[in-house]
Order: structure tokens, then C-alpha cells, then sequence
């Protein structure tokens, strides 16, 4: 029965990245009403804190480019790179997700969001069937200014107008000339912005950015911050509301509740539980899976709980999302990552899921560092190096250390000199013939996207002979967690037996990804989230209207 504090809405979302914005962008496009609640007091989630990127086959952006792609081949890749699909990675919700793109983009375009495309980033594993170049999209800067009162309360932006399609070629600003020329067209928009009063943001801010505006400002849903969702309300077996912190309020939701809230990255008991891991996380520390939570209550199923959007970080010196999330500086030459033994045991340029597979994998919990010489730090700009605090702390606290001879280095870091020093040399024999043969760092066109292309033959390879050396700890850090509640191809929840927890709705890294446990491409994690979140927007609509069944799952 209602109350004096409840209020009712089509559609109620919990959470502000990406899977919730794209929810509640879509109840808007449907005409219905909607409400948005964050658990923090800051919005943007995850979204807001990455590189914005969406990996988006067949994409509207590609075609307007003349750029050759099919849903075909789109779904091979995808079937050849996650393998034996779990329930949440089957091929119904691997097409769902190919077939719910272009709806996705015209329906953001429409509504006032601008993307570009980034037609150098490769697919992570291009070599294999369906692979692509040019599968990404990202949101163009944005001026935040545009937002009002709400910039005030935007998680984790930074004031920069940097883009991911810069990132490629600023790590070698310093080395190459097409490195000199991004620099340069970076600082000329940086100081345009400037010039025209705008507070111009890129990556993940930029995105998020675009969100808001086309949904709390031009649609004006509103978004109450510091409200987390702490139950569901049922009537019988639907799930008909949400209640906010001390649960005196409740929101009902006659279409729908979609749970769009992140993982659970930032919850070190869930962590050791579910993963037998000390989370090292550059995710958002208000995701600590409560929204998780209060489905499994309901009898939701959940899958991938063992798994996140793994890579190499920099270790941590301080409390706090972890800096220094390691993507293109893996990739460059003169520098290998190596174990507490002091042997290489991966390709550094990989995908960082993968790389941060084989760290936990090859020694969990066990030590690992990041070797470079003195060409590394003087050729390459290196987006952790620049940020305040993090080189002083890491050598505070004996992460960081350096040293004229690899002796000298291996001794500051603990790992057997003689080791280092064998793995040096068949390392510098590899670089100097242009092939990695224990691992083949430098192979791929995913490698050499990062790479430097004046060092040959491997832009990837390049000897490690040149002191000071340098040593940086590595952590397996994430990105956020990647399982949750299973869902079908309508972000539909669902329970253990398959069946529809009616009215329950779920997208992003509050569920199982439809990716299963593999990255095929870059931003494999806000694509989806945005996707299926606008699909469980339409799915609530056309169910308001008779046009589907509201009974049955369509998972398979």
C-alpha cells in the first residue's frame, strides 16, 4: 500500500553511468516518465572516470565513413573471441547486443549527443575472423559549462579536452613527428576552449557530460543524489518499486526498475569472497554491490562473480581508486614486465584483460614489476607520470625504484639478479631480430597500435641496455567488476531457472557481461552497458503498450 512518501513513475533507475543514463534516455524517447537515484553524491559512475570509449561494430558513424563492416562479421568475431558462451554471453544476447547498436547511436544523436569515431583503434584481437580496425566510438568534448548546476557534482572529470583517438599518438608526442603534430592540435583546442570561455572535457567526462545534457537538462528527468536503492518492492512476484536509504521512501515504478549501478569493485569482502583477490581498483568507490544484492535477494541469478575487467596498475601508495591503470605504456619498447623471480611471463602489449588474467593466474598475490630504461622515460610521454603525487609516493613507499646497473635495480626491488639479467638479454635478443618468441609482444596490429613506429623492426621491442634503469610495481588492478545478475536480450532479470523476475531490469556492471570474460574491442564495457540499457527502456515501453509478452524470457 502507498504512503505519504511514496512517489510514483513509469521508470524508476538506479544509478548515473552509462547503463542507467541510456535507461532513463530512452523512457524519455518513449515518453515515459522516469527517476533516476545515485547511492553517492556525485554522478557519472565508471563512465565518467573511463576513457569514454564504445566499441560498437556496423556501427551508423561507420557506414556515414564508408568503413567496411556487417553484423556477419561482427558476430563472428565476437563468437570467436568469447568462446563457450555462460548464460549471459550467449549468442541470442551476443546478436541482441549487434542488433540494438545503430538504436543506440540515432536515438543518442537525436537527442543531441555527438560522437566521433576513432578509425586507428583496432579490435583487441584483429587478426582473428571478423576483426576489425575502426570499431570505436567516443563522445565529442563536451563544455561542461553547458550542464549548469549539475557540473558541480560530476564524478572524476578532467578539465582537458583530450580525446582517446589523441591518446595513440601523445604517448610518442616527444619521439615522433605525427606525435608532435597531435600534441600541438591538443594544446591549440585546449587553449581554444580556453579562449571562448568554454570548460571543454574528453574521454569518459565528455560522455557522461553528453548524457546529463541530453537527459537531466533538455529532458529534464531528475536524479536525486545520496539516495541509494537499499530493496525492491514486490506485489506478488513483480517487482514494482525501489526504497531509498532508510526505506521511508519508495519510488514505484508502474513499467519498470532498472538496476543500472555499477559492480562491486569497491567492496573488499565481495572481493576476497567471490574472486580471492585484494581489489585494486580505478573504479568508482560508491560501487559496492548493493543493487547486486537486494536481486539475488529476490532469487536473481548471477554469473561471472569470479571475474573483472582486469590490467596491470601502477601499485597503489594511498587509500582511493588506484592510479595508473596501465593501457598504451605497455606497448612501448624499452621497457618488459617481469615477476617477483624477475622473468617475463606475458606479452606486456596485450589486451590489459588478458594481461591481468595472466598476472592472477601465473602468481596470485605475488610481485611484479615493470622494467624500462632511460630511453622509456625520456621518449615517451606517460599519462601516470603526470599525475600529482603519484611518482614521490610510489618511491616513499618503495614502489618505484632506480638504479645504474639492473643489478643494482634488482637488488632495490627484491627479484634474483641473475635472473633479471638472463631475461634482459633474451629479451635485447628478441628486440634487436623484431620478433618476441616466447610471447609475441609486437604480433598483433593491436600491439603496434601503441607502438613506436621509428623503432625497428618490432615498434614494440626495443633492448634494454641504456641505465638509469627504472623499476615500477604492478598490481592486477580493474577496471570494475564484470559479473552480476544474469539478464536476457531485454535486460530482463532472471532467476536461476530461467523465468523472468518480472519487472526487474538490469544493465552495465551491475550483470554478467555479454562479453563473458573477454574484451573483444575497445570500450566492451560501456557499449553494452548503453545498449541493453536502452533496450530494457524500450522493452518496458513496448510492454506498456501490449507490444510484447511480459512473461516469457528470450534469453535463448
Amino acid at each position: 500500500m502507498s504512503d505519504a512518501h511514496d512517489q510514483t513513475y513509469d521508470v524508476v533507475v538506479v544509478g548515473s553511468g552509462a547503463a542507467a543514463f541510456s535507461t532513463a534516455l530512452g523512457a524519455a524517447d518513449e515518453g515515459l516518465s522516469v527517476v533516476m537515484i545515485e547511492s553517492t553524491d556525485q554522478w557519472g559512475g565508471n563512465t565518467s572516470m573511463s576513457g569514454g570509449g564504445l566499441w560498437l561494430p556496423n556501427n551508423p558513424l561507420m557506414r556515414r565513413d564508408g568503413a567496411a563492416d556487417s553484423r556477419e562479421e561482427a558476430l563472428q568475431y565476437m563468437l570467436a573471441t568469447i568462446g563457450e558462451p555462460g548464460p549471459a554471453s550467449s549468442k541470442a544476447r551476443i546478436e541482441a547486443f549487434l542488433d540494438g547498436v545503430d538504436d543506440f547511436v540515432l536515438t543518442a544523436e537525436r537527442h543531441g549527443m555527438r560522437f566521433m569515431r576513432d578509425p586507428d583503434y583496432p579490435d583487441y584481437y584483429p587478426e582473428l575472423p571478423g576483426g576489425k580496425i575502426g570499431r570505436a566510438v567516443e563522445g565529442m568534448n563536451f563544455d561542461v559549462r553547458r550542464l549548469g548546476e549539475w557540473a558541480a557534482t560530476q564524478r572524476g572529470v578532467v578539465p582537458i579536452p583530450v580525446r582517446t583517438n589523441d591518446v595513440w599518438l601523445l604517448g610518442r608526442v616527444w619521439s615522433t613527428p605525427g606525435g608532435f603534430v597531435r600534441g600541438a592540435q591538443f594544446v591549440f583546442r585546449t587553449l581554444g576552449g580556453l579562449v571562448r570561455g568554454k570548460k571543454l572535457v574528453g574521454l569518459g567526462g565528455a560522455l557522461a557530460a553528453h548524457f546529463a545534457h541530453a537527459v537531466l537538462v533538455d529532458a529534464r528527468v531528475p536524479l536525486r543524489l545520496n539516495s541509494p536503492a537499499t530493496g525492491l518492492v514486490t506485489e506478488g512476484e513483480r517487482v514494482v518499486g525501489v526504497r531509498v536509504g532508510d526505506g521511508s521512501t519508495v519510488l514505484r515504478a508502474r513499467r519498470g526498475v532498472m538496476l543500472g549501478a555499477g559492480g562491486f569493485e569497491s567492496n573488499q569482502e565481495w572481493r576476497h569472497r567471490y574472486q580471492d583477490v585484494t581489489g585494486y581498483t580505478s573504479g568508482n568507490p560508491g560501487n559496492l554491490g548493493g543493487p547486486i544484492a537486494i536481486a539475488h535477494d529476490l532469487g536473481a541469478a548471477l554469473d561471472y562473480m569470479e571475474d573483472a575487467w582486469w590490467g596491470a596498475s601502477l601499485a597503489p601508495y594511498q587509500e582511493g581508486p588506484v592510479m595508473g591503470f596501465l593501457v598504451g605504456e605497455r606497448a612501448l619498447p624499452y621497457m618488459m614486465i617481469v615477476d617477483g623471480q624477475g622473468r617475463r611471463f606475458a606479452n606486456e602489449a596485450e589486451s590489459y584483460i588478458d594481461l591481468g588474467h595472466r598476472m592472477n593466474a601465473h602468481d596470485r598475490g605475488g610481485d611484479y614489476w615493470m622494467i624500462n630504461d632511460a630511453r622509456y622515460n625520456r621518449r615517451y610521454f606517460r599519462t601516470f607520470s603526470i599525475q600529482p603525487g603519484l611518482m614521490k609516493g610510489m618511491a616513499a613507499k618503495g614502489l618505484l625504484a632506480r638504479a645504474d646497473t639492473l643489478e643494482d635495480l634488482a637488488g632495490r626491488i627484491g627479484v634474483p639478479a641473475g635472473n633479471l639479467r638472463t631475461t634482459v638479454e633474451r629479451f635485447n635478443g628478441f628486440a634487436r631480430t623484431g620478433r618476441d618468441q616466447d610471447f609475441g609482444k609486437g604480433d598483433s596490429a593491436y600491439d603496434r597500435y601503441y607502438g613506436d613506429p621509428t623503432v625497428r623492426p618490432n615498434p614494440c621491442l626495443g633492448p634494454l641496455t641504456k641505465g638509469p634503469f627504472t623499476a615500477y610495481k604492478l598490481v592486477p588492478g580493474d577496471l570494475g567488476t564484470k559479473g552480476g545478475l544474469v539478464t536476457d536480450v531485454d535486460a530482463r532479470v532472471l532467476r536461476e531457472d530461467g523465468s523472468v523476475i518480472e519487472g526487474l531490469y538490469a544493465a552495465g556492471n551491475t550483470t554478467a557481461s555479454v562479453m563473458g570474460h573477454t574484451y573483444p574491442g575497445p570500450g566492451s564495457t560501456i557499449a553494452p552497458a548503453s545498449v541493453f540499457g536502452l533496450r530494457g527502456a524500450r522493452h518496458m515501453a513496448a510492454q506498456a503498450t501490449g507490444r510484447v509478452s511480459s512473461t516469457s524470457s528470450s534469453l535463448a
